[in-house]
This record gives C-alpha cells, structure tokens and sequence, in this order.
C-alpha cells in the first residue's frame, strides 16, 4: 500500500512537474511576442521609411519606377543630409513634397510616360523587408510615399531616416555610416533586430533561463 502511495505520488510530481515546464515555455513563448511587437514599434517610432509604387508589373512600369526613385534621391538626399532628426526629415519631405513630385513628373515624361504622380505620407502596414543586410520585423510604419499611375505594380522601398537608401550594388550591403547612424537612434536591443543578430531575453523572476 505504501510503495502503491509512493509510486501515486511519484506520478503526480511528475504530471505537475511537466505542466510547470509547459507553462514555462507557453510564458516564454508570449513574453517574446508582446516584446517584440514593443520593440517593432520602438523601431517604427525612430525611422521613415520610402516607399514607391510602380503603375503596374510590366517591364517598362518597372523601369520607370527605378528611374524615378533615382532621380528623387539624388534631389532628395542632399537636403535630409544635413537633417540630425527624425522630425527635422520629416519637415524636409513635407516642404519638398512639390519639388519631389516635380521631379518624379520631369522624369516620367522624359521617358514618355504620361503617368500621374502622388506624393504623400501615410502610416501603413508592412510585411518583414530586408534592404541590403538589414531587416525590418513587419508592423505598422511611417512612410514618404510616391504612386507612379496606378501604382499597382510591385513597390521599391528603403529607410530615408535614418539614411539607408544606398547600399553597395554589388553586395547588397549598408554602408557602415548607415549603421552606425541606425546605431545612434535605436537600442541595443533594437539594433541587433534588424541587423540580424540574436537578442537575448532577460527574465526578471525566471533566473535560471537567463544565459550567464
């Protein structure tokens, strides 16, 4: 009867002890989540992202589309330069947005395209994106937008602050003054999302699942 109790008792440290883990690791699954959905806004919150769309998939649309975006950052990124905040770009963009339509407008009818052109801000939802070795989790963002037409073509995108709209053409690659600037505005933590390294959590009352 008692070796009977003792194998009971047995089984039932064992059932509690499982379920103890599993709800560890349901916790630990949650506590990831919310934390990254926090940190995807911190990140959202430092940054505006550029995005344009092209009229449509064809291979002229598309073509135009990278002509377009070529020539807005040449105008473009010699003012936001001199910008040392998120704010003061986005009052770059806002007073150049006629200028900037211009010149999407003067290059589309360079190349004989008779394709409208909007320029404007808007808070939107983006899927995770890479540009060059930089990820960015998916989430609602700030954009500078530019709808070429129809804009129902495939879109090209990059980060206007902090400036990370050139990389290197070869290796896909963000200049390190592009990180390190990205460095300036974000934390450790944050830094590491989007460069691909692995953050580490840190569990107030769960020490022992802490890495030394």
């Amino acid at each position: 009867m008692l070796k009977l109790n003792e194998k009971s008792a047995k089984s039932t440290y064992i059932i509690l002890a499982l379920s103890i883990i599993m709800l560890v690791i349901v916790g630990i699954r949650l506590y990831s989540d919310t934390y990254a959905a926090f940190m995807q806004k911190d990140i959202a919150s430092q940054i505006i992202r550029f995005h344009i769309r092209a009229n449509d998939d064809s291979e002229e649309a598309q073509n135009n589309k990278m002509l377009v975006k070529a020539a807005v950052l040449d105008y473009i990124s010699p003012k936001l330069s001199q910008s040392v905040s998120l704010e003061e770009s986005r009052q770059i963009l806002s007073d150049e947005s006629d200028n900037i339509k211009n010149v999407a407008v003067d290059k589309l009818r360079s190349l004989g395209s008779k394709e409208d052109v909007s320029v404007y801000f808007e808070n939107c939802y983006f899927p995770m994106k890479s540009y060059g070795d930089m990820t960015f989790p998916p989430g609602e963002y700030e954009a500078f937008r530019i709808d070429i037409g129809e804009a129902s073509g495939r879109n090209w995108w990059c980060v206007l602050y902090p400036p990370l709209c050139f990389v290197d053409a070869v290796y896909g690659v963000v200049p390190d003054e592009s990180k390190d600037e990205l460095k300036n505005v974000l934390t450790e933590d944050e830094y590491r999302v989007v460069s691909g390294e692995k953050v580490q959590y840190r569990f107030k009352y769960l020490k022992f699942l802490n890495k030394k």
